[in-house]
């Protein structure tokens, strides 16, 4: 009878794998086929089952068989890792949670203008054998999380726990292995009081929705994991040979859980800040971002970071600041976020600074602090109604009433330089442009390069506010550039976005997109 399929961390079928089943019976032993999937002459009762395969942890967990097909999971052998929690405030700790077959050091950096070494965590070794190797629960772990460090470290000791440092900022660990493998990942320390005038928000909300560990994100079997493992992306997955297929057509989707290490947010130990953004996502998440943080420190402009989920939570005293930055890929955001910053910027006059494209795109709500689930709706529906503009304004609003501005697919992953419409804005003081005049050319954006209007971009829409300043418009195919807006609201709020996920990346690089933000920045943070 089959009993069930195994499959490795990205949900791949695993062909091979030795199985053992015990009960108080006897023994059985099997081998997984092909297509991961189990069969044994058994019957459904509670078993003590052991999982073998060169290249991957060894397991053994007791399993209950009803009949219904199980999901065995094993980790490959590697070096991985996370912090958990994923975001804290200064004086807090959080957990590291390591997954080595090897003894591994591991050091604390801060990811500013320069990679600053904050100190020396120490080496960590078996004691007993691969006792550092982390074991997978079965099943969906994306949405209930990996739990590592779960299963066997009952002593507080085992335990590794590291205080966050009194300065804020984006931090990362840094793990490196006896023969050289290295790992580097985030941790978001927001400050234990307010300390400048200006709050820039991680996008980890993005970030985890972009994470496919386990086999699923928002993007990679939205709705739910499939009922068999993998065999042959190409081939198999919808998004690949389905031309009908549309990424999110469902009317419920599966929880993620932030508690899964984040592959797409490492960086490379030797990367220096204005190298080039090498990979697919990384031009996108964390090491973007770093980008932005690190030129905000060049040109000492002080701030305090936090990350999102901080902001849905509570933990960002908003009237505390005169300027709230988001950047790069904000796309996902509570409602409960959404109307406490516009709030904020009509009635209490908060300054709003959008440095990204494909913002607010996407309601989520939070079920705990551990775990999200995106409301991207029937993007079927979303195309039989023009007036809804936005997976977020099908559910609550469009974004375009507080950023000014929309995402469109027009003009997706080109990118090009930025069009003067309007020289004698203030945003331009200094830079001496002209009407007509291109900027933003340069840029440290490796997956589509091109300028700092691009990937994905966002425009003024019917649902912008009516006294918008259109700036500036990038010059992407099909009228797809984004536009760069200002408008002001009555309570003295405002408003500055430049609708492209690669702004960030010309930023280091650029001289007239690095003085236009600063000139927003500077003059929104006065009192």
């Amino acid at each position: 009878m089959l009993i069930g399929y195994v499959s490795d961390q990205r949900y791949l079928a695993l062909a091979d794998v030795l199985i053992e089943f015990e009960s108080h019976s006897g023994s059985i032993e099997t081998r997984s086929r092909a297509s991961g999937a189990v069969y044994a002459d058994i019957t459904p009762g509670t078993y003590r089952v052991t999982l073998q395969r060169s290249g991957y942890g060894a397991k053994r967990s007791t399993v209950t068989l009803t009949g219904q097909p199980h999901h065995f999971r094993l980790l490959a052998d590697d070096l991985l890792g996370y912090a958990w929690p994923k975001w804290v405030r200064s004086g807090e700790s959080s957990e590291f949670r390591v997954h080595s077959v090897e003894a591994y050091k591991i050091d604390l950096w801060r990811y500013g203008w320069q990679k600053e070494h904050v100190r020396k965590i120490g080496w960590f070794d078996e004691h007993g054998p691969l006792a550092t190797m982390q074991i997978t629960p079965d099943g969906d772990y994306t949405q209930t999380g990996v739990e590592w460090n779960e299963v066997g470290y009952s002593s507080g000791q085992h335990h590794q726990r590291v205080v966050a440092p009194e300065r804020s900022g984006l931090y990362y660990f840094h793990a490196r292995t006896d023969s050289g493998r290295f790992f580097a990942f985030p941790w978001i320390v927001a400050p234990a009081k307010p300390t400048a005038p200006v709050a820039v928000l991680a996008s980890n909300i993005t970030w985890n929705a972009y994470n496919n560990f386990g086999g699923r994100s928002n993007y990679i079997h939205a709705d739910h994991l499939p009922p068999t493992p993998t065999v042959n992306a190409r081939s198999e997955l919808a998004r690949y040979n389905d031309p009908a297929f549309g990424t999110w057509n469902a009317a419920q989707y599966d929880p993620l859980s932030f508690d899964r290490p984040e592959p797409i947010n490492h960086i490379p130990e030797a990367t220096a800040i204005t190298d080039p953004i090498e990979g697919r996502a990384a031009c996108h998440v964390a090491p973007t971002e770093w980008r932005l943080l690190g030129w905000m420190e060049r040109e000492r402009i002080a701030y305090d970071l936090y990350a999102e989920t901080q902001l849905h939570f509570g933990q960002l005293p908003l009237d505390a600041y005169r300027v709230v930055v988001i950047s790069t890929h904000p796309e996902y955001w509570s409602r409960e976020m959404y109307f406490a910053v516009k709030r904020w910027v009509t009635e209490r006059g908060g300054r709003l600074v959008y440095l990204g494209g494909n913002g607010l795109n996407a309601e989520v709500s939070f079920p705990d602090d551990a775990t999200m689930i995106v409301h991207n709706g029937d993007m079927r529906k979303l195309a039989e109604r023009p007036e809804l503009e936005s997976r977020f304004g099908m559910r609550v609003e469009s974004e375009a009433n507080l950023l000014g501005v929309v995402y469109d697919e027009r003009g997706v992953m080109t990118a090009a330089p930025y069009q003067v419409l309007e020289p004698e804005h203030w945003a331009f003081a200094g830079t001496g442009v002209s009407h007509g005049d291109r900027f933003g050319e340069a840029s440290l954006h490796e997956r589509i390069p091109g300028g700092a209007s691009g990937h994905e971009t966002d425009k003024i829409s019917a649902s912008s506010p009516q006294n918008l300043e259109h700036i500036a418009k990038g010059l992407n195919c099909d009228e797809g550039g984004g536009d760069i807006v200002h408008y002001t609201t009555a309570s003295g709020g405002a408003v500055f976005s430049v609708g492209s996920i690669t702004w960030p990346s010309s930023i280091l690089v650029d001289p007239v997109v690095s003085r236009v933000t600063a000139n927003v920045l500077r003059r929104f943070a006065q009192k």
